[in-house]
């Protein structure tokens, strides 16, 4: 079942294999998402740089890791 949230930000960076654990867990739940490499704005990375793989929904909460699919489709209200 897709997940009632229309598109959420991964906030991630390249060869970070927390961030693609992240990723599969995202299309599991069936969640449109926008992958944002933090490391292309120094505002993002100041702020994430040892938070990622955090995920971000359009009405600014945030989901950071350590979670499982459970966790993630009750964060998006699936």
């Amino acid at each position: 079942m897709p997940s009632k949230v229309n598109a959420v930000i991964l906030y991630h960076t390249d060869a970070c294999h927390l961030c693609e654990l992240a990723a599969e867990l995202l299309q599991q739940a069936q969640v449109v998402f926008v992958a944002e490499d933090i490391c292309e704005s120094e505002l993002l990375a100041e702020s994430y740089a040892t938070r990622i793989p955090v995920v971000k929904t359009t009405d600014n909460r945030e989901l950071g890791w350590p979670f499982d699919l459970k966790a993630l489709q009750e964060f998006l209200g699936a």
